[in-house]
């Protein structure tokens, strides 16, 4: 049986779509979620807040969409907000007025990204280090890093053609939601029609069946983990022009949302299950949650507890499929 085959053995492939038919709760629930929060504050179904919402959640939905590849293959990627944090610090950097086109502090903050993810995937495939413990090392390695480029301080001053970035709108709307969907439809693409896609399920479905099917195991896990650190590089830059300054501390926690919004999507944490099209409905039901109780007036303490039983039901859940 040739990889190709592999996809549909055993765990199914359901990149062949954006959304599963599994994932129709998912969406009966954020539709419910959506008209409770309508009838409680009218506000919500406005244009400028939906707007606003799907901005704020376009740093994240990146992350998300990067992460996917990781955790298909059976993988995990702790240290998505640290390197997202480093990525900004690196791209402001190098986005100062009068000093570089505005392409090479992208550029910069993206292959910070890939390098940092590359190293990952390389000592956890390679090395046969187990992904958690190599991802909270780059986590803390990322983020110490971070902190002795920027001298601890955020790195201000940035040039206006690199905060355009993350706060100008093209057709009315925000570049940062276009990014992020430019990202989603690139990886659905990928993950649907390229070789290396089907063979990121492959390696999530049956490691040794892949692998005795002559699919490089170790470089198909080093290309997930490059891809999503490209991908937290991508949503650093973002970021970074966004808040127009390249933060150290910034991304604190971000890869838990992540995490959390691909799970509650369909991807599974035993890998070879999942899509881009359900990441997508779990970065947005996130993201109503905490518009939702923003606009509820619920305090930020209340928020984190609120997300904390959204994470443990998502693997709950997750756990609970996977018998």
């Amino acid at each position: 049986m040739g990889p190709a085959q592999m996809k549909t053995s055993g765990k199914n492939h359901p990149a062949a779509e954006w959304f599963r038919s599994g994932q129709i709760g998912l969406i009966a629930a954020l539709a419910l979620l959506c008209a409770a929060l309508s009838a409680a504050r009218p506000v919500f179904l406005t244009a400028p807040n939906l707007i606003n919402l799907v901005r704020q959640i376009s740093v994240n939905g990146i992350l998300a969409v990067g992460v996917t590849y990781v955790l298909l293959t059976g993988g995990v990627d702790l240290s998505l907000g640290s390197v997202a944090a480093l990525a900004g610090v690196v791209a402001a950097r190098f986005a100062h007025p009068g000093e570089y086109p505005v392409w090479v502090p992208v550029a910069m903050g993206l292959a910070t990204g890939a390098c940092c993810g590359a190293i990952s995937g390389v000592v956890a495939a390679k090395g046969r280090v187990a992904p958690f413990i190599v991802t909270l090392g780059m986590m803390t390695a990322a983020r110490g890093t971070a902190l002795v480029l920027s001298g601890g301080r955020p790195v201000s001053g940035l040039s206006e053609a690199f905060t355009r970035i993350g706060g100008s709108a093209i057709g009315g709307v925000p570049v940062p939601i276009l990014v992020f969907f430019a990202v989603a439809l690139a990886s659905h693409l990928f993950l649907k029609n390229l070789k290396p896609g089907r063979y990121i399920y492959a390696v999530g479905g049956n490691e040794n069946a892949a692998r005795a099917s002559g699919v490089g195991v170790a470089g198909i896990k080093a290309l997930a983990y490059t891809i999503c650190g490209s991908s937290a590089g991508l949503a650093g830059i973002v970021l970074a022009s966004r808040i127009t300054t390249g933060q150290p501390n910034a991304g604190v926690g971000y890869e838990l949302d992540a995490i959390a919004a691909a799970v509650i999507g369909g991807t599974s944490l035993s890998g070879g299950v999942g899509g881009v099209g359900g990441t997508i409905l779990g970065a947005l039901f996130m993201g109503v949650i905490n518009n939702g109780l923003d606009l509820l007036n619920v305090s930020s303490y209340y928020q984190q507890i609120v997300k904390g039983l959204i994470i443990v039901g998502a693997v709950w859940m997750d756990r609970r499929h996977g018998k």
